[in-house]
């Protein structure tokens, strides 16, 4: 009787998550559908475009003088924005996972900002600071300090909108990690940088990774704020996305594509580094896990 309750307690679970085949089916065609509707078309369509006129024309569109500064000003963006938002996440998300304080509440809110506002706001509020009729606008004219329609403002524009992504990935990460290695150092007498350095950095190391990941994809392809502040200036003040709209207003349609193309593999690449460093993680987790049992 016990056995025949066991078995029949067992089977329950089992009959009600699992559903019937033509209803799997249906959902995993469904999935693909949208997939193909919404991921996999618009990716064909773009590199066909681009190269629909052959590999001439293409790098003859890459080749060209408003292209090349169009992608060595977005190449030199992010290589500013970058750095200066992996200094700030890392500091940030050390001060709110391993520290408590007044006004932890209002920090953290502040960090959300950028994903509440919008860029083109954003974008707009530089303007109306920096700008020759901003608060500080008469100063800096007067100092021949030029932030707005020019490369400083559209750096500012883009660590805006894109400083959250390291810190939003590594406060959880340093939460879940507690503070007990930490104080373990300390206990032996290890300083503060010399914790960092050997304790708190290589736990967060693929954390790190993986927001400076979103990051760099993030501030390349940023068109909302970076609009707003860069005036639009062929050659000088135009990013990748601006290049494309402006190629794409005049209907010069295949270079427009070309150029966008770029930006397409930027992002396949950054999903496939992605990948890698989940598996990463999850390897070096579930290895730490084993150990721990052993």
């Amino acid at each position: 009787m016990a056995l025949a309750i066991s078995s029949s307690t067992t089977s329950l679970p089992r009959r009600s998550v699992t559903e019937p085949a033509w209803v799997r089916l249906l959902l995993i065609v469904s999935a693909l559908g949208v997939l193909a509707l919404f991921l996999l078309l618009p990716l064909v369509t773009v590199f066909g475009e681009a190269f629909s006129k052959g590999l001439d024309a293409y790098f003859g569109a890459l080749g060209d003088d408003d292209a090349v500064a169009a992608i060595g000003l977005t190449l030199t963006v992010a290589a500013i924005a970058v750095p200066l938002n992996v200094i700030f996440g890392v500091v940030g998300a050390w001060c709110l996972a391993k520290f408590d304080f007044r006004g932890k509440s209002l920090l953290i809110t502040l960090i959300d900002i950028p994903f509440s506002v919008s860029p083109v706001i954003s974008g707009l509020v530089y303007v109306l600071l920096f700008g020759l009729q901003g608060w500080f606008g008469p100063w800096l004219k007067l100092h021949d300090i030029k932030l707005i329609f020019a490369v400083p403002g559209i750096v500012l524009a883009t660590v805006f909108v894109t400083f959250p992504f390291v810190a939003r990935e590594l406060i959880p990460l340093m939460e879940a990690q507690g503070t007990e290695e930490e104080e373990a150092a300390v206990v032996l007498g290890a300083g503060g940088w010399r914790i960092f350095w050997h304790v708190t950095l290589p736990n967060i190391k693929w954390g790190v990774f993986y927001g400076v990941l979103l990051c760099n994809a993030r501030a390349m392809g940023e068109f909302g704020a970076v609009s707003v502040v860069s005036g639009h200036i062929r050659g000088l003040t135009n990013t990748m996305p601006l290049h494309v709209e402006i190629l794409y207003n005049e209907y010069n349609y295949m270079a427009a594509f070309a150029v966008a193309s770029l930006l397409a593999m930027l992002a396949l690449v950054t999903l496939a580094v992605k990948s890698l460093l989940e598996w990463r993680f999850s390897r070096e987790i579930a290895a730490g896990t084993r150990h721990q049992k052993t």
